[in-house]
C-alpha cells in the first residue's frame, strides 16, 4: 500500500526532533498579560467578537444523519435548532416561536416532519417555514415572509456544520477554512460512527483551551493517560489563517531508525490534532477511534463547557470493540475532566492572587503564541468579519 506523502514528511520531522529532543519553536517567548484571562470586560468583548459573529462549528454531520434528522440545543446561550430538510440540505434556526418566543422543541436529538410550538400550535416545516397557526382565523394576519422561524447562517462541509450566532449574518466556508479544510477532509468525520457524548464543565476558555494546543505537559500531566502514548515537548506546528495542526510523536517514534524506511508506517507513529478557532479540537487518539472536542466560554470568565465526543471508526460489535472503544472513551475523559482541568481549576485559582501580572508562552509552545496572537488580531480594530487584522 503507497505511503502518504505527507504523513511520512511528518514523521521525518518528528524523528528529527526526537534525535535532536528538540520540537518546532516559536521565533521568541510572548508575554501574555493576565488581564486577558479574566478582565470581565476584555472577556465579554472576545466572546461576543469571537464566538457570536464568527462561523462555529457545531455539530458534526453524522449528527444530523438523514432528512428530517435535527439536533436542539443551546450554545452560548442561543437556543439552537439544526435540522436537515427534505433537500438534504442542513440549516441552522433560532429555536424560539416567532409569535412569543416559546421553544419549539426540548434539548436532544430526533425526526421531525414539522415543529409546533408548544405554546399556542404555531407550526413550521422543517425548512423553517410558517406553515400553520392555530386560531388562524382569530388571529389576524401572519404570513410566511414575516413569521417564519429566524434562519441562522449555516455550512456543511469536511464532516461539520458551521454556523454563526448573529442573525443577519452570513459567511463564506470556504474564506473561513481556506486550506485548513483540506487537512479536515484527510478525517472523513462523516463516516464514523458516534459512540458517546457529553458536557464537561470546566476553568475559564483560555486556560481550558491553551491545554488542547501543547504537548509540553504530558510528562506531567498526563502520565496515566494520553502521556504514556506520546512524548512530551515534541510538536510539529502548521498554521491555516487562524486555524493550526499541531502533530506530537507517539513513544513508538524511537523504533523507527532500526526499521528500514519502506517498512515505515507513519500514522502510527505520530497524532495528528486539528484545531480550528476559535474552539474545536480534533484528535485521533487510539487506533480507530477520535475525540472531538468543542469548548464553549460560560457566561463568567472563569467558566466553560466542554461537549466531548466520542467517535469510533465503526459501530462496535464485538466484546472486544466493545471493550477497545470503552476504553478510549474512560482514557480521553479521565485525561481533560480529572487531569488537566483539574489543573486548570488550580491556575484559575492562582489568577487574582497577584503571583503573576503575565503569562510567559514559551517558544516549544508555538500554537498557544499563535492561538493568541489571532485573537488579538481579531480584536484589533482593523480586524474583519471573519479574518484577523
Amino acid at each position: 500500500m503507497a505511503v502518504d506523502s505527507e504523513s511520512m514528511a511528518l514523521v521525518k520531522r518528528a524523528l528529527n526532533h526526537l534525535k535532536r529532543k528538540g520540537t518546532d519553536q516559536a521565533a521568541d517567548t510572548l508575554s501574555q498579560p493576565l488581564a486577558s484571562y479574566i478582565d470581565p470586560a476584555q472577556y465579554k468583548k472576545e466572546v461576543d467578537r469571537l464566538f457570536k459573529h464568527l462561523p462555529l462549528a457545531l455539530a458534526l454531520s453524522l449528527e444530523l444523519p438523514e432528512p428530517k434528522s435535527y439536533r436542539a440545543m443551546t450554545v452560548m446561550e442561543v437556543p439552537l435548532i439544526l435540522v436537515r430538510g427534505a433537500d438534504g440540505v442542513a440549516r441552522a434556526f433560532l429555536n424560539a416561536c416567532r409569535h412569543r418566543g416559546a421553544q419549539l422543541c426540548q434539548h436532544g436529538t430526533g425526526t421531525a416532519e414539522r415543529f409546533v410550538c408548544p405554546y399556542h400550535a404555531w407550526q413550521y416545516d422543517i425548512q423553517g417555514k410558517l406553515t400553520g397557526l392555530y386560531g388562524a382565523s382569530t388571529f389576524g394576519e401572519v404570513s410566511a415572509e414575516t413569521h417564519s422561524l429566524t434562519e441562522l447562517a449555516c455550512a456543511e462541509r469536511s464532516g461539520l456544520i458551521w454556523v454563526k450566532l448573529t442573525p443577519g449574518e452570513s459567511f463564506q466556508i470556504d474564506d473561513w477554512l481556506g486550506d485548513f479544510s483540506t487537512q479536515l477532509d484527510t478525517l472523513n468525520l462523516e463516516r464514523w460512527y458516534l459512540y458517546d457524548q457529553r458536557d464537561i464543565p470546566g476553568p475559564s476558555w483560555k486556560v481550558a483551551w491553551e491545554g488542547y494546543l501543547e504537548s509540553y505537559h504530558h510528562n506531567t500531566v498526563h502520565v496515566n493517560t494520553v502521556g504514556k502514548f506520546t512524548i512530551g515537548n515534541l510538536t510539529l506546528h502548521d498554521t491555516y489563517g487562524p486555524h493550526q495542526r499541531i502533530v506530537f510523536g507517539r513513544r513508538s517514534l524511537a523504533d523507527l531508525p532500526s526499521t528500514p524506511e519502506a517498512q515505515w508506517e507513519p500514522e502510527t507513529h505520530i497524532r495528528r490534532i486539528h484545531l480550528g478557532f476559535p474552539n474545536l479540537a480534533i484528535s485521533g487518539v487510539l487506533g480507530d477511534h477520535c475525540l472531538v472536542s468543542q469548548v464553549f466560554p460560560g457566561p463568567t470568565p472563569d467558566t466553560t463547557v466542554t461537549r466531548q465526543s466520542v467517535l469510533a471508526a465503526k459501530r462496535p460489535v464485538t466484546e472486544q470493540e466493545k471493550q477497545a472503544t470503552e476504553a478510549f472513551s474512560q482514557i480521553v475523559l479521565q485525561a481533560v475532566r480529572d487531569e488537566d482541568y483539574v489543573i486548570g481549576a488550580g491556575v484559575q485559582a492562582g489568577l487574582k492572587s497577584g503571583a503573576n501580572t503575565a503569562f510567559t508562552i514559551g517558544r516549544n509552545e508555538p500554537a498557544v503564541q499563535h492561538f493568541h496572537k489571532t485573537v488579538a488580531g481579531f480584536m484589533a480594530p482593523s480586524g474583519g468579519p471573519d479574518h484577523p487584522a
